[in-house]
């Protein structure tokens, strides 16, 4: 059973902004590679290493998104405010006054603690 993402459609707008960006890095890491291998000796070669682990990382993380992606339900914002549900956006009015407004996000974007 596939897990279902959800997101608000700028939380959507943001992976597939950060997708774009690391495909469009693909060939820059690639050439990076490249350059790393012609110097010869790939044993010893930290510059090499480096680059085919940022490789790795860039790969997983697209592998991520995309599944993300692939698997997301959007967030629609809820119809009546008398419950806190996804989407809700919430006010919360602190002992001094001052208040803060947060919004009910899925896991993807919410904000880690």
């Amino acid at each position: 059973m596939k897990k279902q993402f959800y997101l608000t459609s700028t939380g959507r707008a943001e992976l597939q902004a950060e997708l774009d960006a690391l495909i469009a890095k693909r060939s820059t890491v690639a050439e990076d590679i490249a350059i790393a291998r012609s110097q010869g000796d790939l044993t010893e070669n930290a510059e090499y290493h480096a680059a085919k682990e940022e490789q790795s990382r860039q790969e997983l993380r697209i592998e991520e998104i995309e599944h993300i992606l692939q698997n997301s339900a959007l967030i629609k914002s809820p119809r009546s405010g008398s419950k806190v549900q996804l989407g809700s956006t919430v006010k919360l009015k602190g002992e001094k006054g001052k208040t803060k407004e947060f919004q009910v996000v899925g896991t993807v974007e919410a904000d880690p603690l």
